[in-house]
């Protein structure tokens, strides 16, 4: 399973609007709403790697969303 962490910032005030949207997005686990430096953090989980950038070229794409830092979780380690 492929796992990512976005950080996103958003157009003034379409918070909201943007998390409903991303909620509906296939292999979005959870989106939050933050206070700091992003206004927004999604988790997005896939069957593999090419799901999971299909997923998150679709986040980014999204006409609410300025800016976006994606994390990709490194499997296995930790464990």
């Amino acid at each position: 399973m492929a796992e990512a962490y976005i950080l996103i910032n958003c157009e003034l005030g379409s918070e909201d609007n943007v998390i409903k949207e991303l909620k509906a997005i296939p292999g979005v686990a959870e989106v939050k709403g933050v206070f700091g430096v992003y206004d927004i953090i999604a988790r997005v989980n896939a069957g593999n790697d090419e799901d999971l950038k299909k997923a998150v070229a679709k986040i980014r794409s999204h006409q609410g969303i300025k800016s976006s830092l994606t994390m990709m979780v490194i499997e296995g380690q930790g464990s």
